[in-house]
């Protein structure tokens, strides 16, 4: 039976991260009035709240929404996948071939509706449907549209002054004291060897982990956290004198000069500095002193954006698009600090799908313009570099997806911004001031992290006009995002093989050097299980892994006595219980997370020692009014209006929802329900 729709046009807003007690402060506090709108002509829980699956990170937790099915079924178990050969190593998981549940944009185009999905991370890449009515853009990782395939060089911030003698590059891959825009020893800085970039943007984001080889990372103290290494600010510094300008085919009076590198470092580009009665404010970029215009003119004051410049990485030469922005310009010119985005290769577009969706992305709005990624513990960076470019990519997505929705008639929309976890996982950690980082103030990350949210209603604005076109909006997120109470126990991190915890408690034997030093490489005949990927345990199985020494018909008292250990466990600096749960995979169907894809025992982190997110319960609240609950609202056609409804929503519901909203069949292995109380008609 053929069901009549409510709806003739949906479009999903995801917006990774998004908390809704945090959300709530705010709405309350009138600092998010679009967001307010929505509400006023939609529905939700009093709280935004949904209960989202486990383990509560991105892949798993996107792809339900995609299928309305838990990880245990759709098979997206973590943000990696477990490798089939090694117990101590991952692999790439962002593969909508990975997927074991259908998704809800097969059944859209199936019904004959045009079907949009926009850079949805986990189960839309590649197209899972060979009907011409499926488009999709990217989703093979998080970050921004094309950032995993098309970055060619890192970026950079330029310390030029006239008391440079030399010019020096020293790649981000090397640290100096007081790295970050005001650096403490510069004397130290321009003494460290340079080495090659090394590869990790493109192991965590793109290219290099979808080559499908296994990735081996110990996680054995506070030091090898994502915490401690995501945050730290990482970027190529060139170091540059500033002369009066010289041999410039086209001069201008009183300029100053500096030279600059790109390419990691193997390319040379020119600067002026240049102003009006006395006062520099104007710094203005060229490939060559030949040059009779710039290809950049930046401003104090103003991040500019689109600016193409070639590039060269591994041989191969493109056209990038670049941001730029000014940090400190002192008005006599002589000392300048620049900062220059990473490079993004205009022509790839290996990732969209048709490909003239690219084409007319570029034409009618333009080039994808670079996101940061550095930050972290220095808030300057956060405030001038880190938040506006977001804002640039934020309303360059917003103007795309108007565009696509106003000329080329999509009638299902699914799309993803990443913009509040990206900077979750630079900042949110230091939203309190505990020890690991007492030099931050936690007051100023406060304020950082409700810009974050001020940035989101503003995109959330551009849609609002959609609800007087008869759309049906969702604004949905897949977690929310803590910041921690206490510093988190070596236990839950997701990206690899956690040892602190495990080796204390007997289970994880690591092998020595000949000093009596932990190496990164197990002894597999004593190692009896393993910790891995957030928040799985796996027993080392004698007939099933490689180096088995556990006999099967010990399993099970081995998995109770693991549970009892974990239970027991004790936090050294506060004596607290550092474990929530703990599940034998069987019992772990309760939670959706069951199944071959998943550990031998399924286990969370205590409420009160949670990371950013991944190792606790969807549940879990933190410091600074914050949750790792999702949120969920609906407006427009269909939708009841200024509506507040007691049910309990999951993210199973969603595709359900929308698949009676639209008058589609609902995906095969859907094990979610409507949320038939927000709908105006009677199911």
């Amino acid at each position: 039976m053929k069901r009549k729709p409510i709806t003739k046009k949906l479009i999903v807003l995801g917006i990774d991260g998004m908390d809704p007690d945090i959300t709530k402060r705010l709405l309350e506090e009138g600092k998010l009035p679009n967001v307010q709108r929505f509400l006023k002509y939609g529905a939700a829980r009093e709280d935004l709240n949904m209960l989202g699956a486990h383990p509560t990170i991105t892949p798993p937790c996107w792809t339900t929404l995609a299928t309305g099915a838990y990880p245990g079924t759709h098979g997206i178990t973590c943000y990696w996948r477990q490798s089939p050969d090694s117990l101590d190593a991952v692999v790439y998981n962002m593969d909508s071939r990975n997927c074991t549940a259908e998704q809800i944009w097969n059944t859209t185009t199936e019904a004959g509706l045009k079907t949009l999905v926009w850079h949805w991370p986990g189960s839309s890449w590649p197209p899972t449907s060979k009907s011409p009515l499926l488009h999709v853009v990217d989703g093979t990782q998080p970050g921004s549209v094309n950032m995993g395939v098309a970055q060619m060089d890192w970026e950079k911030v330029i310390y030029a002054g006239a008391d440079l003698k030399k010019l020096k590059f020293i790649p981000h891959t090397q640290k100096a004291a007081g790295v970050g825009c005001n650096i403490t020893d510069i004397n130290e800085a321009l003494s460290i060897k340079e080495e090659e970039a090394d590869e990790m943007m493109e192991l965590w984001w793109g290219d290099e982990a979808r080559k499908g080889g296994e990735i081996r990372t110990y996680v054995k103290s506070l030091d090898d956290t994502e915490m401690m290494i995501g945050a730290k600010v990482a970027y190529d510094m060139i170091f540059t004198p500033i002369r009066p300008a010289q041999d410039w085919i086209k001069p201008k009076e009183d300029a100053l000069e500096f030279t600059y590198l790109v390419s990691a470092g193997k390319e040379e580009r020119f600067g002026l500095i240049t102003g009006a009665a006395g006062v520099y404010d104007t710094v203005s970029l060229y490939r060559s002193k030949a040059e009779a215009e710039p290809f950049a003119v930046i401003r104090e004051g103003e991040m500019i954006t689109g600016t193409i410049d070639d590039t060269t990485k591994k041989g191969s030469t493109k056209p990038c698009c670049r941001s730029y922005k000014i940090l400190e310009l002192s008005p006599d010119g002589k000392n300048l600090r620049l900062w220059i985005s990473n490079a993004l290769d205009t022509t790839n577009n290996m990732l969209w799908h048709p490909l003239s969706l690219h084409e007319k992305i570029v034409q009618k709005v333009g080039h994808i313009p670079p996101v940061s990624l550095i930050g972290g513990e220095d808030s300057e960076l956060v405030d001038k570099v880190f938040e506006p470019s977001w804002d640039i990519y934020s309303q360059w997505q917003a103007d795309c997806l108007n565009y696509l929705l106003e000329e080329e008639g999509y009638e299902a929309v699914f799309s993803h911004l990443h913009n509040v976890d990206c900077a979750g996982h630079q900042i949110w950690h230091l939203g309190k001031t505990l020890e690991p980082w007492k030099h931050t103030d936690e007051l100023v990350y406060q304020g950082l992290i409700e810009r974050f949210y001020v940035q989101t209603d503003r995109y959330l604005g551009r849609f609002l006009p959609l609800l007087e076109k008869d759309y049906t909006v969702f604004i949905v997120s897949d977690h929310g995002l803590l910041v921690g109470e206490n510093v988190p126990p070596i236990l839950g991190e997701y990206s690899g093989l956690n040892t602190k915890v495990m080796a204390e408690l007997g289970y994880t034997v690591l092998k020595k050097d000949a000093a009596g030093n932990s190496l990164d490489e197990v002894d597999w005949e004593k190692t009896r299980a393993v910790q891995i990927r957030s928040n799985y345990i796996y027993v080392n199985l004698a007939g099933r892994d490689p180096h088995g020494i556990v006999k099967p018909e010990e399993k099970y008292a081995l998995e109770e006595q693991i549970i009892s250990d974990l239970y027991n466990y004790r936090d050294e600096t506060t004596g607290k219980r550092v474990v929530g749960i703990a599940l034998r995979n069987k019992d772990a169907v309760l939670l959706g997370v069951n199944g071959k894809e998943c550990g031998d025992i399924f286990f969370t982190v205590e409420e009160g020692f949670n990371r950013l997110h991944g190792d606790g319960l969807t549940t879990a609240k933190g410091y600074f009014n914050t949750s790792v609950s999702p949120i969920f609202l609906a407006a427009g056609q269909g939708i009841k209006k200024n509506h507040i409804t007691e049910r309990v929503i999951r993210q199973v519901d969603v595709t359900p929802t929308a698949a009676i909203l639209l008058g589609v069949r609902i995906p095969a292995q859907c094990e979610g329900a409507p949320i038939y109380q927000i709908l105006e008609e009677e199911i």
